[in-house]
């Protein structure tokens, strides 16, 4: 009985849960060792038992290492990440695995908005156009990222 109640103590200073959730559901569910994620300052990790904290997220790639070593990658649009020492939660608008994502509609919505952003016309939306191109350059850094690592999630 001590045994078990030494194992699940070292696991909990070990492991927390993440939730990835989006608007159209819950993306991920589970036990992990680590989790990076895109701040406003920066990236931002995450270890058991991290001090409590909410923060907003940018457009980017979150990944995170499971108990079996292997590590995941996601891309978040942006939204709110919410730490509890043994608890992290990711909100997001859009939230999709990273292998799920299209490099080719990525480099072509980066393209349009360099385009755009040449042309220097009064009637276009700069900010908005500036924003398309940040989320466009976020998803290919995330399949960049992915790759490096040698994943397919």
């Amino acid at each position: 009985m001590a045994a078990d109640q030494g194992v699940a103590e070292q696991q909990q200073t070990t492991r927390m849960m993440l939730d990835i959730i989006s608007l159209e559901g819950p993306l991920f569910q589970g036990e992990v060792h680590f989790v990076a994620a895109p701040g406003r300052q920066g990236e931002l990790g995450v270890l058991p038992r991290h001090a409590p904290l909410l923060t907003e997220l940018v457009p980017g790639d979150v990944h995170c290492d499971l108990p079996g070593g292997e590590r995941l990658h996601f891309y978040v649009n942006g939204g709110i990440l919410e730490v509890q020492p043994h608890h992290v939660s990711i909100l997001s608008d859009l939230a999709v695995r990273a292998a799920d994502l299209d490099e080719a509609a990525a480099m072509e919505a980066k393209r349009q908005a360099e385009e755009q952003l040449a042309t220097r016309r009064a009637d276009l939306d700069y900010g908005l156009i500036e924003s398309q191109l940040a989320e466009a350059v976020a998803r290919l850094r995330t399949l960049e990222r992915m790759r490096r690592a040698g994943q397919r999630n």
